[in-house]
């Protein structure tokens, strides 16, 4: 979870393929409409994202009843979406890939192809709330390098450690 630009992409897939499992990029999931919208520097509301969070949701809940761990990316940037998502299954983890707003805008400038603006990075961090006391997560500062990250992450979990 994080911001536009923090490398959940990147984070993700790579944090996929340690664990051996299937990895999701939840933008795939965004409704053509939403995607317009971000693309013209419009931001989305949460009545725009209330379809995505459902069908994301549910990519949750057949991982879970299928019982095979996945790696999805989304943005999570609010504690009731992130109740949404572990409706799907309430193990959820959230990790929340933070850092400043320069690296980030920076980041974004040198990405190319990618529907979303730095114009509306401001927006993404005035709606971004960290995780909760309450939340089962680990916030990661994306100032490592990303393999750092992933084995931060790992280590937290303690996976793929000896008992």
């Amino acid at each position: 979870m994080g911001v536009s630009g923090c490398g959940k992409s990147e984070i993700g897939a790579r944090l996929a393929g340690r664990l051996g499992v299937p990895y999701a990029e939840g933008d795939s999931d965004h409704p053509p409409a939403n995607i317009t919208k971000m693309a013209a520097g419009t931001p989305l509301d949460d009545t725009d994202r209330e379809a995505w969070l459902k069908c994301l949701q549910q990519r949750i809940a057949v991982a879970r009843q299928a019982e095979r761990g996945l790696v999805l990316s989304c943005s999570s940037l609010k504690r009731r979406y992130r109740d949404v998502l572990r409706q799907g299954d309430p193990a959820l983890i959230f990790i929340h890939l933070d850092g400043s707003r320069a690296l980030i805008a920076a980041r974004m400038q040198s990405r190319s192809g990618h529907f979303m603006p730095v114009a509306l990075l401001d927006s993404q961090f005035r709606d971004l709330e960290p995780l909760m006391a309450d939340e089962r997560g680990l916030r990661v500062d994306i100032a490592l390098a990303p393999e750092q990250i992933v084995e931060c992450i790992l280590s937290h979990f303690k996976v793929g450690s000896q008992p």
